[in-house]
C-alpha cells in the first residue's frame, strides 16, 4: 500500500481529558498539535470518552487506541485513528480511522491502515486484525479488502448500527 506518509500520534490521559471536556486549546498545547476543531466536535466526544476510560483502567491502552494521523512534514492532524484497544486474550485487535473531509481521497486512510498493519504486524501478541464497517462505507469496505481482510460476519453496534466484520492474520 502507498500513499501520503502518516504516523499516528496517540494521546496521553491529560490530552485525552481535554478532548472529552471540549477544551481545543488544552489539546492543542498537551498534544503538540494543532488539532482541527473537529477533535472536539459533538460527533467524536464519545469516543473520546470510551477512549479516556479505557487509558484511566489501563495505562497501556494509551498506545494502542485513536489518536491523530499527523502527515509527516506538514505536521498537520488529517484524522483519526487506532486499535479498539491493545490485543484480547485471543490475540485480536479491531483498526478504526476516519479522515477529515478536507483530506480525503488522497491515500490517508490507505496509509493509517498501513501503519496499524505494521504495528500489528510487529507485536507477537497480536495473531487477528479486525474491521467493522458499514455496509454502505464502500470505499471503507474497498480499502481493507484490498488489504487483505476477509469478510468474517456482521454484528450489530449500538452507536453505528449493522457492520460486516472483516478479519485478516497479522502477519502475511
Amino acid at each position: 500500500m502507498t500513499g501520503p506518509d502518516v504516523r499516528i500520534v496517540h494521546f496521553d490521559l491529560a490530552t485525552l481529558e481535554a478532548l472529552v471536556s471540549a477544551d481545543l486549546s488544552a489539546a492543542r498545547t498537551l498534544s503538540g498539535y494543532v488539532l482541527p476543531a473537529m477533535f472536539t466536535d459533538r460527533d467524536w466526544h464519545g469516543l473520546w470518552v470510551m477512549r479516556r476510560d479505557q487509558v484511566r483502567a489501563d495505562p497501556v491502552a494509551a498506545g494502542w487506541v485513536t489518536g491523530a494521523i499527523v502527515e509527516a512534514g506538514s505536521e498537520v492532524p488529517v484524522g483519526r485513528a487506532g486499535f479498539h484497544g491493545p490485543p484480547d486474550a485471543d490475540g485480536m485487535v479491531e483498526v478504526g480511522y476516519t479522515v477529515l473531509v478536507e483530506h480525503r481521497r488522497r491515500g490517508v486512510a490507505r496509509a493509517a491502515l498501513q501503519v496499524m498493519l505494521d504495528r500489528a504486524e510487529a507485536d507477537e501478541g497480536v495473531r487477528t486484525v479486525r474491521a467493522s464497517i458499514s455496509p454502505g462505507n464502500v470505499a471503507s469496505r474497498s480499502l481493507v479488502e484490498s488489504a487483505g481482510f476477509v469478510e468474517v460476519g456482521d454484528q450489530w453496534d449500538d452507536e453505528d448500527g449493522l457492520e460486516l466484520v472483516y478479519e485478516r492474520p497479522s502477519r502475511s
